[in-house]
């Protein structure tokens, strides 16, 4: 009697210590890293407390990867966008784990993070991410924030020093760019966007248009409409659309012009607008347009972050200063 209870105890000790074990396992597969040092960062989703010395950071939005980038820090994941081809060589190494607006939750558990960072449009998967890891989502009215954003990153990473270094040299950049074209604010340039269905211009605080403000450059009067005027005007923030018989809008000394979209399918569709376009009357007659002073670009020139406002002053360094 006395060896079967000797030997019901043993079970009953075996068998809580695997279910101790698996549990420890399962919270494990849930609750990444956590480290006990760490600081309260106030956000767009609330307040965070994020690890001091976080090493497997993982962002979940286009600029978040950018400007972690510019920083100095290497994302182990991120969202890999249809618009990011230019950074190519910045996610070697960096681990797929989904689609711009798309990221896979199972992908970021499986890459153990203990830092994610997003934007704020994605809030209805902070109650998921951040039981993965401390998740920062930083508020994006518009494109145009874009400076903002970066700086307040980098002082939510405790990188302020290199944020400060890495505007300064954007401006730096700018300002040689002033000092070469001589008076730049004689130049006015035309944004435009060929969309699958219709043509649009960039506004003055666009992304692209922050930055044409920064290097002193002018733009016609049919897109110099600030943020708060532009979405009184025509309901959004950053760009307005046109029709072909107001081309016109779309002429300056310089235009830039660009499509993009989210599938393959739409991509083609948009640029058989953009070849119908080059070729339609209406804009052969555009003074910039008989000038020979229209370029094509990427799809960059609608990015949000530090990484793409570099890429697009490379381009103007090549078009405006000969």
């Amino acid at each position: 009697m006395k060896s079967f209870t000797y030997w019901l105890q043993f079970g009953i000790v075996v068998f809580c210590s695997l279910l101790l074990t698996v549990a420890c396992y399962r919270n494990e597969s849930i609750r990444i890293n956590q480290n006990t040092s760490c600081r309260n960062v106030e956000h767009a989703a609330g307040v965070t407390c994020i690890p001091e010395k976080f090493t497997r950071l993982v962002t979940i939005d286009d600029a978040s990867f950018e400007n972690a980038t510019a920083l100095g820090i290497k994302p182990i994941g991120s969202i890999i966008s249809d618009f990011t081809s230019y950074l190519q060589e910045q996610f070697v190494g960096v681990k797929n784990i989904g689609k711009a607006g798309e990221p896979n939750l199972e992908s970021i558990v499986a890459i153990k993070p203990d830092l994610i960072l997003g934007g704020d449009y994605q809030q209805q998967i902070y109650s998921q991410t951040s039981k993965i890891a401390p998740t920062l989502l930083f508020e994006f009215e518009h494109s145009g924030n874009w400076r903002e954003v970066f700086e307040q990153m980098s002082v939510a990473l405790d990188k302020k020093d290199v944020g400060r270094q890495v505007m300064d040299k954007y401006y730096n950049r700018l300002n040689e760019l002033k000092q070469k074209m001589n008076n730049p604010s004689k130049l006015k340039v035309s944004v435009v966007r060929v969309y699958p269905d219709r043509i649009n211009l960039y506004l003055r605080d666009s992304f692209c248009g922050t930055i044409l403000q920064d290097a002193g450059l002018s733009r016609p009067k049919s897109q110099d409409f600030t943020a708060s005027e532009a979405e009184k005007l025509f309901n959004n923030s950053i760009q307005m659309s046109i029709s072909n018989e107001l081309i016109e809008q779309a002429d300056g000394d310089v235009i830039f012009i660009w499509t993009a979209e989210n599938t393959s399918q739409g991509n083609e569709i948009a640029h058989k607008k953009l070849k119908q376009l080059l070729t339609n009357p209406l804009w052969q007659n555009l003074k910039s347009v008989q000038q020979n002073k229209v370029y094509i670009v990427p799809d960059y020139w609608i990015g949000s972050g530090m990484l793409a406002a570099n890429a697009v002053i490379d381009d103007l360094f090549k078009y405006l200063i000969k």
